[in-house]
């Protein structure tokens, strides 16, 4: 008799305590709406930072995507699955790919009228053919483990990797599984067809929960301003343009601060975003030092240029595009052209932009208060010249290469010359045509 009064009592509190338990008051709701990609897969992780901060009792994703990299999705079913707060998932429209291994990896799925989810076999981001074996047993095996760890069936799941699996009413060898909704429902893989997620909340009773909407931040802001394809070519413009500046003209300062800015800009984003890795920014630099000994180390140009502009525009290019230690199987081609198309359009203007602007810049009033635009000539009784008069129109060899700085050799004797903004190698013959200054003003004899 004690114990039956027992076990009602603990029955009774089991029964009062569900009763008792809280619905979510805040529900915190972001959009997977593109690629899953860096970009995407840091999008997630701060919505889920934010979804805490906020003290959110659900969370809910609206998904619609063909899928992605396969890392980042990895990635992002692993934050998923190791989330504290509760996650589902509203499927508007199409969870292919990538896209269905996060969905699975979520507590709850519901479809909008005519969504699907499966189809993820891994294909290659150049053609959109099927990838080696190596990432289909990759995919099975994360497709089987999450639908397991959901309570779901792993051999759909992992038959939505591969055609070669058969079963029996849902679907057949040579073709991959894409569940509609009636059939997600019927299989486990969807718990509801509702039209939005208003519908979804008022199903869950959740109707008069706070509902908070993922927000970037400031610096979020200003990081996908600066992604922007348009701005990326501005920077890599000045970027560009202000190596090109400075080693023409060794030590004016400001061209090289403007590049060196221009880098940060343009680097940290996409750093941040996981698209530019540590090895891409050393190949950056690694070509502008590669430039740098070509120009001032070696004479001529040979290897050490060709590398340089080879490595700073590939630095420019791999920071953009989410290749996986220069593999670029997932990279869609489309991603590729158009990346190498911004950096070379970009760079082909900055030095057009470059020989348009050099000449007119001491025609700007700006500039005539920080520059010495005019010229001090001996009638005007400036005699600041180390040389005879004696020396205008001789003729001589370049004996260090002017750029435009250098030595020239005359009648057996070295001076210190400069040329009048271009370079010249050793050893083509130059004439004198000033000898004002400390060096002589020399050009080409063939000029």
């Amino acid at each position: 008799m004690r114990f039956s009064i027992l076990l009602v009592l603990l029955l009774g509190l089991v029964g009062f305590s569900l009763f008792a338990q809280e619905k979510p008051d805040k529900v915190f709701t972001f959009k997977i709406d593109a690629d899953i990609d860096p970009a995407m897969n840091r999008r997630v992780q701060l919505a889920l930072e934010q979804a805490k901060k906020t003290d959110a009792g659900l969370i809910l994703i609206e998904m619609d995507t063909y899928g992605g990299v396969v890392t980042d999705a990895d990635e992002i079913r692993t934050m998923i699955l190791e989330s504290d707060i509760p996650v589902y998932v509203f499927i508007n429209k199409d969870a292919a790919s990538a896209g269905a291994l996060i969905s699975i990896a979520c507590d709850s799925i519901y479809m909008a009228p005519g969504a699907s989810i499966g189809a993820a076999t891994v294909v290659n981001g150049a053609d959109g053919a099927a990838a080696p074996d190596k990432y289909q047993s990759y995919m099975r095996s994360m497709m089987r483990s999450t639908a397991e760890a959901r309570g779901r069936d792993p051999r759909i799941a992992e038959g939505m990797v591969d055609e070669k699996i058969e079963i029996e009413g849902i679907s057949s060898a040579g073709s991959v599984i894409t569940l509609s909704v009636s059939e997600a429902i019927k299989y486990g893989f969807c718990e509801g067809e509702y039209r939005s997620i208003e519908a979804i909340l008022q199903a869950q009773n959740l109707e008069n929960a706070e509902v908070l909407a993922y927000e970037e931040d400031t610096v979020d802001k200003i990081i996908s301003f600066f992604l922007s394809p348009a701005i990326s070519g501005v920077l890599i413009l000045i970027i560009v343009g202000g190596i090109y500046f400075e080693l023409q003209t060794p030590g004016v300062g400001f061209p090289i601060v403007a590049s060196i800015i221009a880098t940060a800009l343009y680097f940290i984003p996409y750093y941040l975003n996981g698209l530019a890795e540590n090895w891409e920014i050393l190949v950056f630099f690694a070509g502008i030092i590669l430039l740098a000994i070509e120009l001032f180390v070696i004479p001529g140009f040979g290897i050490f240029g060709v590398l340089g502009i080879v490595c700073i525009i590939g630095g420019l290019v791999l920071g953009m595009v989410p290749n996986q230690d220069f593999n670029f199987d997932f990279v869609p081609a489309s991603q590729l052209f158009g990346a190498l198309l911004t950096v070379i359009l970009a760079s082909l203007a900055s030095v057009g932009l470059v020989f348009w602007l050099t000449p007119k810049v001491n025609e700007w009033g700006a500039f005539r208060h920080v520059t010495l635009a005019d010229t001090q000539d001996r009638s005007q009784g400036y005699t600041s010249s180390f040389y005879s008069s004696g020396m205008m129109g001789k003729t001589g060899t370049v004996h260090s290469r002017l750029r435009p700085s250098g030595k020239v050799e005359i009648d057996g004797e070295i001076y210190d010359a400069y040329s009048r903004g271009e370079f010249i190698d050793q050893g083509e013959k130059i004439v004198v045509i000033s000898t004002e200054g400390t060096s002589l003003k020399v050009k080409n004899l063939q000029s």
